[in-house]
Order: C-alpha cells, then structure tokens, then sequence
C-alpha cells in the first residue's frame, strides 16, 4: 500500500485553500492531500477521543473491515459504525 499523507488546515478563506489544495494536485510529484476547514469549531467540535482512536487505529493499515475496527477498539460494532460515518463525512477515512 503506497503511503498517503493528509494536511490538515483551518483557513476561513476557502477558497484559498481551495487554489493551495489545486496546485497540489496538479504537482508531477504526490505531495499529499489537503482537508480545510473555515474553523476549528467545524472540525473539532466532531472528532471525539474515540473517533481519533479509529483513525489511529487506521493509519497505516490496508482496507479494515467495521467489525474488525470495533474488535481492535474493543467497542461496541454499531457505535463505530455510526462513528465511522462521521469520520468518513470529515474526509479523515474512506468508504
């Protein structure tokens, strides 16, 4: 599994962000990927302790099953479901 790197900025001015995140894009060379938000509020008014558990949990490992997530977090499956939405919503975890 190739290596991907996510920033993180908080930025009221989107689409500044917007154009940085573009030319990153556009970059011959991978030079990761960009997630804004216009304020802290937004981003971590969601991002519980346990949901920054799940995307440790998740860093650097292949495709985890929810099952197998909820098992390594020893919680509830239903709970990291619900979680793992939030998280995907964020853009912080693929589907």
């Amino acid at each position: 599994m190739a290596e991907r790197t996510l920033t993180i900025t908080v930025q009221p001015d989107w689409k500044g962000a917007l154009r940085m995140a573009s030319k990153m894009a556009q970059a011959p060379v991978y030079k990761g990927e960009t997630l804004n938000f216009e304020n802290p509020e937004l981003f971590l008014g969601r991002l519980t302790a346990r949901r920054w558990t799940l995307v440790r949990l998740l860093m650097g490992a292949e495709e985890v099953p929810v099952r197998e997530l909820a098992r390594r977090a020893g919680r509830d499956v239903k709970r990291v479901h619900e979680d793992v939405l939030v998280l995907a919503e964020l853009g912080l975890v693929e589907r």
